[in-house]
């Protein structure tokens, strides 16, 4: 009682002694506080004048005078210090006195409990507690240190020691509980980070969920494709960890010039990369300028970038952009991708691989979205044969006029 008056809810307000129950621990908890909205038809039930023939009338025994007489039933920390006298006085000897105690008057009715029954300081205790007075009642810290008083400066029994023991160890292993649950919180939320790294949000909460992730359809997308001329020379000629150190600080880079765009990574291989506009987050046609934006900062940021172990050679990004439709969804069950499939897929990575370095290659459906904007510098590279796709006239994305 003493934390519920000292915390957020302030008081009980239906303290009686069916709410006093002894785990096996012989631990004393109390129940039934801090939700009052679902116990107000029922109190006010109880205290209506329907309600009196109602064996649970006998619940109002408990309740402060100041508080039966209310016409809506409510509570308070000195109505739980009435409350508290009760439970007492049941404990010595039990009494039903609701309507008298209603009534009150100048000599207010108690519970009536002889010199034998209890000791003096109990009984001056008591007195105290069901004073018709609420200001006159202690406070429950008061009522501890009371009846710790009472013991007198005596050591305490052995059945007294194990049950302060049991409850210190209650008390102990609530406290372990609350900190192994912030931890479990904590971890919880550091395995949520990585996986929206590895998923879009609303893909990531659906298997969350349990669900299974249906593939959806997207008409509006633009996709980008860019690898490193040479790679595969650069990669002989050095070491696997320059290899690594080389890809991890290029793509730090690019994956910082992503966030300034409406734009989602797909994947990475090798020294190929894959980026696309328009899902999982439809937004209109800006997934092309979005793209084309992307690309022209990327292409910028390559001639500043330095490669550690060869500071003196220059990266050749070759990025090749086509917008259109795909179908995109989650495949595996260990490690799950998200991926992207249609033909706007394979155009994008021909785009790309037909290209040139420190250029942006992109399709005639990419230049007539780019269009609409006016503001993208794009010059037509001629009619040329795409693997799989026969003659096509493709152009290059030269600069933003913005």
């Amino acid at each position: 009682m003493v934390f519920i008056h000292r915390s957020e809810i302030q008081y009980h307000g239906r303290l009686r002694s069916s709410n006093c129950v002894v785990d096996s621990r012989f631990v004393l908890k109390i129940t039934d506080f801090g939700i009052p909205c679902f116990y107000y038809d029922d109190d006010a039930a109880m205290f209506s004048a329907e309600y009196k023939d109602h064996t649970n009338y006998e619940k109002l025994l408990w309740v402060a005078p100041e508080h039966l007489r209310e016409s809506v039933p409510n509570g308070s920390q000195k109505g739980d210090v009435y409350s508290f006298s009760i439970i007492l006085e049941e404990i010595i000897l039990r009494g039903k006195i609701v309507m008298r105690v209603k009534r009150g008057g100048t000599e207010p009715i108690r519970p009536y409990i002889s010199k034998d029954s209890c000791p003096a300081q109990l009984r001056t205790l008591l007195a105290k507690c069901w004073s018709e007075d609420p200001q006159q009642r202690p406070t429950f810290d008061t009522i501890k240190s009371t009846i710790s008083k009472m013991h007198g400066g005596k050591e305490r029994s052995l059945l007294e020691s194990l049950l302060k023991r049991m409850e210190m160890y209650a008390n102990n292993l609530e406290s372990i509980v609350a900190e192994r649950t912030s931890l479990l919180a904590q971890e919880q939320e550091k395995t949520e980070q990585l996986l929206l790294q590895i998923l879009p949000k609303s893909i990531a909460e659906q298997l969350k969920r349990g669900q299974h992730v249906q593939p959806e359809t997207y008409h509006n997308v633009t996709i980008y494709f860019s690898d490193i001329v040479g790679f595969t020379t650069l990669s002989a000629e050095s070491s696997p960890l320059q290899i690594v150190k080389l890809l991890n600080d290029l793509y730090t880079t690019f994956d910082s010039t992503l966030g300034k765009y409406d734009v989602y990574k797909v994947e990475t291989i090798g020294d190929a990369y894959m980026v696309a506009s328009g899902l999982p987050i439809t937004n209109g046609d800006k997934h092309a300028s979005e793209i084309a934006c992307m690309s022209l900062e990327l292409l910028e940021s390559i001639t500043r970038f330095k490669i550690a172990h060869r500071p003196h050679q220059q990266l050749k990004l070759r990025i090749g952009l086509h917008s259109g439709s795909c179908v995109a969804g989650v495949v595996g069950l260990k490690m799950p991708r998200y991926c992207l499939f249609g033909d706007t897929v394979n155009t994008a990575s021909r785009m790309e691989s037909h290209g040139e370095a420190l250029k942006i290659h992109i399709s005639p459906e990419t230049k007539r979205l780019l269009d609409r904007f006016g503001s993208f510098q794009i010059s037509s590279r001629g009619v040329i044969t795409i693997k799989g796709k026969g003659e096509m006239e493709t152009f290059w994305l030269e600069n933003s006029l913005k």
